[in-house]
């Protein structure tokens, strides 16, 4: 029997989810032996030689990878370049890089990948280190190098196991065990990095374990129960609070680390049973909108990105539908996308997924008027905290789409480069500010950086979906109650309502960034995208109508180009202030809506199934 050490965090709510992790020198007792041991075996090498020549869409990913492998094969080595702080652009190209060349390989027997993926790996065995002052950057070259060196192990000359080896220990092992023994900051935070660092480690670990027994065991000891801060924010729906672009690298991640857990060691110890984890890919696909863009808020990009961990969490989970949402939303394939790959599924509809959903933890709400159809409306809307890494100034922000377009849109993250991006110039910048975000702004004022924005009201039925989220805090120097709703009518027109009591200071604005071309009439504004249109229309205050303002940013900035504001004004005057805009593709309805307080809105609050 392993001696056991149980890993347990008290809070107020109670004792969190933990799972039992042997003893250090146990927890290497049942280490494969024989090569390939991570992620992808030998025996998963004959079954993908198999699906290739019997799946199509298998084939077709496989002579994507070997095309790309056949660019690699002339292009430069990775360079020890440092950009800002980091190194990182080359720890994943070399990531890349060996991935791809390994897998060709490891299915074609074509020297030629073998060779330029050596080279790129002894290249990199070279650096000075890592960089491990930006651990991601340390992480992912131990990751990097660790699968060349278990996937290509037969093949290489006993001089290069040892120069490979030798990296892995000394910029990346050791590294991370000085990072451990102190309890450093990432070892004990519950973001992205804890996650990406403990999982790119424990691969190199778990790659020169044989070698390396006892500084392996510690490694993959510290990170199990590292990693287990981090995944407890999967609870209890799986989203993720950091946005859809951190959602995918810590998933990613995490599935490396419990993927090459499971083919070296045949467990993963449980952390695959970590509450909201089986069902984190339901984030993902919410997330995504008709137009194949993200509801990106926090340092997002709108790009979905392609996610080999959707086919992995499918066919771990059994969720057919998780790998059909990747092979239609694939953006851009990796060597994973083959050896994880699933054909199974069907389209949300059919799978009987709901088109509405609130995420809780992050106080995150999708809306949408159908799956399945690139025309479709699809809202997202959000409270939460302004606290959580990588977080704008953003609560109350939304973003939508409608007739294949994106009309109201996130700019996203802006240059991690730039001046204390991460520092005290952070809500200084346009894009991280409030003035940047689809929400109200008084005065030009940023919302409150502590503020938290809980949903107090969701609602899903068929004529009409809701949310309203509860905006006091983010505004509390300048008002006494604030909250905004979003409500998809007749799965077809948005209603962006806002209520305001004790409102001071000179001007409030909405604003909603838009690439559209404006036209302004009035209480109405019409936005323009090729053939298609959006209408905007006032609902309340009587008399308030649309303006134009720039949503450009001084250097070193990005500046935005193409983007513009669709602004409403309200001069701030005693009394409780509603201001509701209507959005309607194609054309406004002939009867207007009725306006109705939020606090009618909120009488029903219920959460429908994800499935």
């Amino acid at each position: 029997m392993y001696a056991l050490f149980l890993v347990t965090l008290m809070v107020s709510a109670g004792q969190e989810f933990s799972v039992e992790v042997p003893a250090e020198n146990e927890i290497l007792k049942t280490l494969r032996a024989e090569r390939p041991r991570l992620i992808a075996t030998a025996a998963d090498t004959q079954r993908i030689k198999k699906l290739i020549a019997e799946e199509p869409r298998a084939a077709e990913l496989y002579q994507q990878i070997k095309r790309n492998a056949d660019r690699y094969l002339t292009a430069d080595t990775v360079q020890y370049r440092i950009i800002g702080p980091r190194l990182l652009s080359e720890s994943r190209k070399c990531l890349e890089h060996v991935y791809t060349l390994a897998t060709a390989y490891r299915l074609e027997g074509d020297r030629r990948y073998l060779e330029r993926a050596v080279k790129e790996m002894l290249t990199a065995a070279s650096f000075k280190d890592w960089n491990p002052s930006h651990f991601l950057d340390t992480a992912e070259m131990t990751h990097a190098l660790a699968i060349g060196y278990d996937w290509l192990y037969k093949d290489l000359s006993q001089q290069q196991r040892e120069t490979i080896r030798q990296a892995i220990v000394e910029k990346g092992l050791r590294e991370a065990e000085k990072v451990y023994r102190k309890q450093q900051w990432w070892s004990r935070t519950r973001h992205n990095w804890n996650q990406v660092c403990n999982g790119g480690i424990t691969i190199g670990a778990l790659a020169v374990a044989d070698q390396e027994r006892e500084l392996a065991a510690y490694i993959v000891h510290q990170a199990v129960q590292s990693v287990q801060l981090a995944m407890r924010e999967f609870a209890p729906d799986g989203a993720c609070v950091e946005g859809p672009g951190y959602w995918n690298y810590a998933t990613s991640y995490n599935v490396y680390m419990l993927a090459a857990l499971e083919s070296a060691l045949g467990t993963d110890f449980g952390l695959s049973g970590f509450p909201g984890f089986s069902v984190t890919g339901d984030f993902r696909i919410h997330s995504v909108g008709p137009t194949k863009q993200t509801f990106n808020f926090a340092d997002a990009s709108s790009g979905a990105g392609r996610a080999a961990q959707m086919f992995w969490l499918a066919r771990k989970f059994n969720q057919p539908l998780y790998a059909w949402h990747e092979r239609e939303y694939i953006g851009g394939v990796s060597a994973l996308h083959l050896w994880w790959y699933d054909g199974r599924g069907q389209p949300p509809s059919k799978a009987g997924f709901a088109t509405d959903r609130w995420f809780r933890r992050a106080d995150v709400v999708f809306l949408r008027s159908a799956w399945d159809d690139p025309q479709a409306v699809f809202v997202g809307f959000k409270g939460g905290d302004n606290k959580v890494n990588h977080s704008h100034l953003e609560l109350g922000t939304f973003v939508l789409d409608a007739l294949g377009e994106r009309w109201a849109v996130d700019l996203g993250a802006d240059n991690y480069n730039m001046p204390a991006y991460f520092g005290n110039k952070r809500w200084t910048y346009y894009r991280l500010a409030t003035i940047g975000q689809n929400t109200i702004v008084i005065d030009g004022q940023n919302q409150d950086p502590k503020a938290v924005a809980p949903v107090v009201a969701f609602s899903s039925q068929p004529q009409r979906a809701h949310a309203v989220v509860d905006l006091s805090a983010a505004y509390a120097k300048q008002v006494a109650k604030a909250q905004r709703g979003a409500a998809l009518l007749e799965r077809k027109h948005v209603l962006v309502q806002d209520e305001l009591e004790g409102i001071s200071g000179k001007e409030l604005w909405w604003q909603m960034h838009t690439q559209a071309k404006i036209e302004l009439k009035g209480n109405q504004a019409v936005l323009s995208q090729g053939k298609q249109q959006l209408w905007a229309t006032v609902l309340e205050p009587a008399g308030a109508g649309f303006a134009i303002e720039s949503a450009a940013a001084p250097p070193p900035q990005n500046p935005n180009t193409g983007v513009q504001k669709l602004v409403v004004k309200l001069p701030v005057a005693p009394g409780p202030v509603r201001l509701a805009v209507l959005l309607s593709p194609n054309k406004p309805p002939e009867n207007l809506p009725t306006v109705e307080p939020l606090s009618k809105w909120a009488g029903s609050i219920v959460q429908p199934p994800s499935k």
